[in-house]
């Protein structure tokens, strides 16, 4: 019996209307080990920057970078990056 004559995959992204891809956001895998690595980064530094707060440390820089971090995968923290930039 012959081979069967190989076809090439089509990829196809699917997006919502409600929901339109960010840009520079990967719409061909999940991305849910990203968000959770990133969540996971971005709590710890932001929550060792509230700890610094109260003991010696520069704890406003370490916030702000633990929100940086965030807000590459979050849009809430990317709005409330914004608001404390802007003050």
């Amino acid at each position: 019996m012959p081979p069967l004559p190989s076809t090439p995959r089509k990829v196809v992204t699917v997006t919502s209307p409600t929901h339109p891809p960010s840009p520079g956001e990967d719409t061909n895998r999940s991305g849910i080990g990203r968000k959770i690595a990133v969540g996971t980064a971005g709590s710890l530094v932001t929550g060792a920057g509230i700890v610094m707060l109260v003991t010696p440390g520069p704890g406003i820089l370490a916030i702000a970078a633990g929100l940086t971090i965030l807000s590459s995968e979050f849009p809430r923290a990317r709005r409330l990056l914004d608001r404390i930039r802007r003050r």
